[in-house]
């Protein structure tokens, strides 16, 4: 005889456990503004390194805060980040490529960090395809014509997005636990 399913006692009891987890892990500081401050690591307000500088430019319909560590004149490497993550996923590795010569940015994508809307009339979209643009926008206000891109979960999205549209931005692609490709 078949067992019955209660499927909302489940999500239930996922939403609670889930929860419970996250308070333990004290992942509720990731949702706190960081302080803009050098590239080297330090501490973040969850306990994990941090950038002590963040940068700003005008991109496209943004106003993008990104970390910039390494040579100005060394390979760029773009390094993306998840949801529901920010730059800090980074901050340990940025320094370690910065020291083997590359030039390393880390952007708030949309909706985090710094990065804000130039423009109070700016329609919100949370299109796949609007995150690429606004790192490709990046790239022109840096002046940087190809670049090596590493992602995981949106950043991965936007990165795998960027090599299929803009093919010859792209040097290198590492891309990791991303979703695929839908209607860009």
């Amino acid at each position: 005889m078949p067992e019955t399913v209660n499927t909302r006692r489940r999500l239930i009891l996922g939403t609670t456990l889930a929860s419970l987890t996250l308070a333990d892990l004290g992942l509720g500081n990731l949702a706190r503004a960081q302080s803009a401050g050098d590239a080297s690591p330090t501490k973040h307000a969850a306990g994990g390194a941090s950038f002590d500088t963040i940068h700003q430019i005008d991109a496209g319909v943004l106003n993008v805060g990104y970390a910039d560590v390494g040579p100005r004149n060394g390979p760029v490497v773009f390094l993306l980040h998840g949801w529901p993550y920010d730059i800090h996923s980074y901050a340990e590795v940025a320094p370690l490529l910065a020291a083997a010569g590359y030039r390393v940015i880390v952007p708030y994508l949309r909706g985090y960090g710094s990065t804000t809307f130039r423009s109070a009339d700016t329609v919100r979209n949370g299109q796949q395809a609007v995150t690429a643009v606004d790192i490709v926008a990046l790239m022109d206000a840096l002046k940087i014509d190809r670049a090596v891109f590493g992602g995981y979960d949106w950043g991965a999205r936007t990165a795998d997005i960027i090599a299929a549209i803009w093919p010859q931005r792209v040097k290198a692609l590492v891309s990791v636990s991303g979703y695929l490709i839908g209607s860009p």
